[in-house]
């Protein structure tokens, strides 16, 4: 059961999403190239079991992102697909992988150190910590999620938490 101060926190989260595409969309249907400022860090919530905020570490410049640099609208539009992704899993109350995110446009992130880069950004412009935004990092040979299979003669089932991740020894040949 979630308590009232993460369902506050998921809530202002929601909030600032909202309020940032509807910044985004009024400067477009005005005519306008929205400008979209991101503070620049030399560190970004590395830290997954840190309840930390972006903002308590001073930051050392800012970005501005525009339409009219080719590379900052390929970034935006990365960027909005992710905070897309974030919403919907804040909206649900579910988690999901920096991997998950990735697959959903492979094409689209090319790599996984786009999707990386977009998360950075999300948390830096909401102040907040991956971890709020319920995205998790995991690591190789680990699974998370709906899905169920058989490996090395080995069961998988994920279906009843699928919040849970558990780990998996490949076997090779």
């Amino acid at each position: 059961m979630e308590g009232n101060r993460g369902r506050s926190l998921r809530c202002d989260l929601l909030r600032k999403i909202r309020e940032f595409t509807r910044a985004i969309v009024r400067d477009l249907s005005i005519g306008r190239s929205p400008i979209v400022l991101i503070d620049r860090f030399r560190v970004h919530c590395t830290n997954p079991h840190a309840n930390c905020c972006c903002s308590s570490v001073l930051p050392n410049g800012k970005e501005i992102l525009t339409l009219q640099r080719e590379n900052h609208v390929h970034r935006l539009d990365v960027l909005l697909r992710v905070l897309l992704i974030v919403q919907q899993l804040l909206q649900e109350n579910r988690h999901g992988s920096k991997r998950d995110i990735y697959y959903m446009h492979p094409s689209v992130f090319s790599e996984q150190s786009v999707v990386d880069r977009a998360i950075n950004d999300i948390c830096i412009l909401m102040q907040c910590s991956r971890h709020n935004l319920n995205v998790v990092s995991v690591g190789n040979g680990l699974v998370m999620g709906w899905i169920r299979f058989l490996e090395g003669g080995r069961k998988f089932d994920c279906i009843n938490h699928p919040n849970t991740t558990l780990l998996v020894l490949l076997t090779t040949f």
